[in-house]
């Protein structure tokens, strides 16, 4: 008898498009792969609301919800609104206590509304922002993988990156976490799945580690 095919649902991280996902390969007999797409949020929309309305665009029962980075973030939220099979983030925290100080820093100061109109029309500063200091090699990857660069957009996910309040992480939670990420530093994660030199953009070039295990993580129980 066939096994059922099991829906995999990919969310990229903050501004990013799905193209980041393009050299994630499963196999065809058992994983069915969705890509998932942002769109602008409404005035005052808090995370959990849009995490909702991302949620109309599952069509599938019992799926795997795996986000990156701030999609990391979000499909923990989805996930309070609907039932997954698994939950898997990668390169992403699982509660406001694996943020860094710098983000901690900017939550207390408020420092986070004065970031976008920096930020906004500026790649460079933007992808300095969510990708570290070393951006030198990733810019043009950067500019290749962006997908929203709307104001509104970039300060609402900002200020709901950095203020994010989750303060214990769900159970059965997946984190795989590189142990070279600039963005979200290692020594502030526990109980994660560790990759050597993986940075935050480790589903791009660390996609044969993936396409080699997620297939066992996703059946295991």
């Amino acid at each position: 008898m066939r096994e059922e095919i099991i829906h995999v649902y990919l969310m990229p991280g903050m501004a990013a498009s799905p193209k980041i996902f393009e050299y994630i390969k499963l196999p065809e007999d058992q994983f069915k792969i969705h890509y998932l797409e942002w769109f602008l949020p409404l005035k005052n929309e808090i995370i959990s609301d849009y995490a909702l309305r991302m949620t109309k665009h599952i069509l599938h029962e019992n799926v795997v919800l795996l986000g990156v980075s701030f999609g990391g973030v979000l499909v923990q939220e989805m996930s309070k609104h609907i039932a997954v099979k698994k939950l898997i983030i990668v390169s992403s925290v699982k509660s406001m206590h694996e943020l860094p100080k710098k983000m901690l820093l900017a939550k207390a100061t408020m420092a986070y509304k004065l970031l976008p109109t920096q930020l906004v029309g500026n790649v460079e500063l933007f992808s300095k922002y969510v990708f570290g200091n070393n951006i030198t090699k990733r810019l043009e990857l950067y500019k290749k993988y962006l997908s929203v660069n709307h104001s509104s957009y970039l300060s609402w996910a900002i200020k709901e990156m950095v203020c994010w309040n989750q303060a214990n992480y769900l159970p059965d939670i997946v984190h795989i976490h590189g142990d070279n990420d600039a963005v979200f530093p290692i020594k502030n994660i526990s109980n994660c799945i560790t990759i050597k030199g993986g940075t935050h953009i480790m589903i791009i070039n660390k996609y044969k580690w993936f396409n080699e295990n997620l297939p066992r993580i996703i059946s295991e129980n």
